[in-house]
């Protein structure tokens, strides 16, 4: 039997890129929901909303614009922890099977894809790698490895670039480690919740010049924040430099403006674009990835115009 209380229990999902609206849209139909004498939980899909080190520059919603909804997995993780996506699925399915339980219904939101795939679709069950098949194969000349992929899993490698190094060592030790190709692996997914939902998703696909305008004011919101002063504390931690936390945009750039590498202007600027090129990478994810039958809310000067009652009407009625 599922993990989830009942194969027909609804799960709202709000997916989109930063600073698109998405969690003040969230509260809002978490409020609708509540008109109707519903109840509704807000759980947290975004890979950086999921440390608790980073309340300003992952704009984690404040407990005013949380308006009374219950949010779960928002600042979950400490920094010192990699949030892998399979460990948010695992505490997600957790927290959606609690809500059901209470008789809430989940709301997922955030702009992490691979989390949201993941938690929908499983994980492929692959083995741990024999450490000497992973040193031979990381050891191979540039274009070895390649060249062997094309004999062994000739199928990824035409899905592959020839300069991607990481992927194709990464499907070359698969096959060699375990006899079985990745793409036959990644059919045998487990533990997806796809099949034991009713899964009611909204896609925000704002319009580009307006999210960049976004993308720009927020940071500099963030700034009057506190976010220098967030940055500070974490890097008091001594934490390795290589964890996500660490990476998260913001942090670098304010880390070198406080070490003195780079001037605030240039910091500001800096964060600022990371922030829009993450966004348009948000924006190819979501326009590429998820079935072509989710529904999807264009919007060009505000999230505030997206009509609940129609995104989701049928969950509205159930």
């Amino acid at each position: 039997m599922s993990i989830l209380s009942s194969p027909l229990q609804p799960v709202a999902l709000i997916a989109g890129p930063t600073a698109s609206g998405k969690s003040a849209l969230a509260v809002a139909l978490a409020l609708r929901l509540a008109e109707q004498g519903r109840h509704a939980v807000v759980i947290n899909a975004d890979s950086a909303q999921v440390y608790a080190d980073l309340a300003v520059l992952s704009a984690r919603p404040s407990k005013a614009e949380m308006q009374g909804v219950p949010h779960r997995l928002f600042g979950a993780w400490d920094g010192a922890e990699a949030c892998s996506a399979a460990a948010w699925a695992a505490r997600a399915r957790a927290e959606i099977a609690a809500a059901h339980a209470g008789g809430a219904v989940p709301i997922l939101v955030g702009g992490t894809g691979l989390y949201l795939k993941v938690l929908l679709e499983g994980i492929a069950p692959i083995p741990a790698i024999d450490p000497e098949v992973r040193a031979m194969v990381r050891s191979l000349p540039e274009g070895e490895a390649w060249r062997l992929l094309q004999l062994e899993d000739p199928e990824r490698a035409a899905l592959l670039d020839p300069g991607d190094r990481q992927r194709i060592a990464r499907a070359l030790e698969v096959k060699r480690s375990t006899g079985v190709t990745l793409a036959d692996w990644q059919q045998a997914r487990s533990g997806g919740i796809a099949e034991d939902v009713a899964l009611h998703p909204l896609i925000i696909e704002p319009e580009r010049t307006w999210l960049y305008r976004r993308c720009d004011a927020r940071f500099a919101a963030m700034l009057e924040g506190g976010a220098i002063a967030e940055v500070e504390a974490l890097l008091a931690r001594g934490l390795d430099p290589a964890l996500p936390v660490m990476r998260a945009i913001g942090v670098p750039e304010i880390a070198a403006y406080l070490a003195g590498e780079i001037t605030h202007e240039a910091m500001v600027a800096a964060a600022s674009q990371a922030t829009r090129n993450y966004a348009k990478r948000q924006l190819t994810w979501f326009r590429r990835q998820p079935p072509a039958d989710w529904p999807r809310a264009a919007i060009g000067e505000g999230y505030e115009n997206i009509d609940i009652e129609a995104h989701f009407a049928s969950l509205l009625r159930d």
